[in-house]
């Protein structure tokens, strides 16, 4: 059965502010970048569990979507009563760690 992907307001301002600072509005190769990067993300509607819990919290997970030295994480959790995944953040891999917290 099928997830539903939820984007929170806070991996929205994330993914604008990628859009943005990688110039995909100008740039072919960023725009490829960029869409394949959604399509990662609304791919965990089929398969939420195949990439690992994190560090931080068990009750999280991330996928990794990049290449070095620029890999992306996308933080998200897996509602299984309500078959949702909620995406919570997405961030630059080399960034400090984060804290739950930071999801706010």
């Amino acid at each position: 059965m099928a997830y539903l992907v939820n984007i929170t307001a806070r991996a929205g301002r994330d993914l604008v502010a990628l859009y943005d600072e990688i110039h995909a509005e100008n740039s072919p190769a960023a725009r490829r970048w960029y869409t394949g990067l959604e399509e990662a993300i609304l791919n965990l509607e089929n398969l939420p569990y195949c990439w690992p819990a994190t560090d931080e919290s068990r009750r999280l997970r991330h996928l990794l979507y990049g290449r070095k030295p620029r890999i992306y994480r996308v933080i998200y959790r897996v509602l299984e009563k309500r078959k949702r995944v909620d995406v919570l953040h997405i961030r630059y891999g080399a960034r400090r760690e984060f804290k739950t917290s930071d999801l706010r």
